[in-house]
């Protein structure tokens, strides 16, 4: 149960076909998700839903669900799409570490939506590289940007400061009646 949100009724996700909840954020979700299958080329089996994400920063350690990671056909995380009501601004720094800690390598490129707007964030820079639903990439043109691409690991180093940010941004600054977030004792 997801005491954070005004439960609406129930609705057919999208992508899994499964019955969930209907609330206001989960509308926004099945909007993105059709507007990825719809209108920017990609299959329902190349989007993951509700990723998890575990981080570790210090004693602490904590799953962040991420709204969707987009996979490539060869099996790699190509873009991840981070919703969150509010200002977009706000959601680019922890999108951003989300991007170098949900795979063993840099997510190329970052959405962040609040459901009405979108800005999109190359990965590695975190340059802003346009707003508006016009600039998600397609599948075409994330394939061709993706020509060549560099699957590097990071150094431990920036992972455990990216989950630090994780961390302050996703867990410890969440609304205290999410539970989307779960808290995994390190005792």
């Amino acid at each position: 149960m997801n005491d954070h949100h005004l439960i609406l009724g129930q609705l057919t996700d999208f992508i899994t076909d499964r019955t969930i909840d209907d609330t206001h954020d989960e509308r926004y979700r099945q909007k993105i998700a059709r507007l990825l299958v719809a209108q920017k080329g990609f299959a329902r089996e190349q989007l993951r839903p509700n990723h998890p994400l575990t981080i570790k920063a210090g004693a602490k350690a904590a799953c962040v669900p991420i709204t969707y990671i987009v996979m490539d056909g060869a099996g790699h995380m190509v873009m991840l799409v981070h919703y969150g009501p509010g200002s977009l601004v706000t959601r680019h720094r922890p999108a951003l570490a989300m991007s170098r800690l949900a795979a063993p390598y840099q997510i190329p490129v970052v959405v962040v939506t609040n459901g009405e707007a979108a800005d999109v964030l190359d990965g590695e820079t975190g340059r802003h590289l346009g707003s508006g639903w016009e600039a998600i990439p397609s599948r075409e043109q994330l394939t061709r940007r993706l020509e060549g691409y560099r699957w590097e690991s990071l150094p431990a180093q920036r992972i455990e400061m990216e989950a630090r940010i994780v961390m302050a941004y996703e867990v410890d600054d969440r609304c205290p009646c999410d539970s989307t977030v779960c808290i995994i004792d390190e005792r």
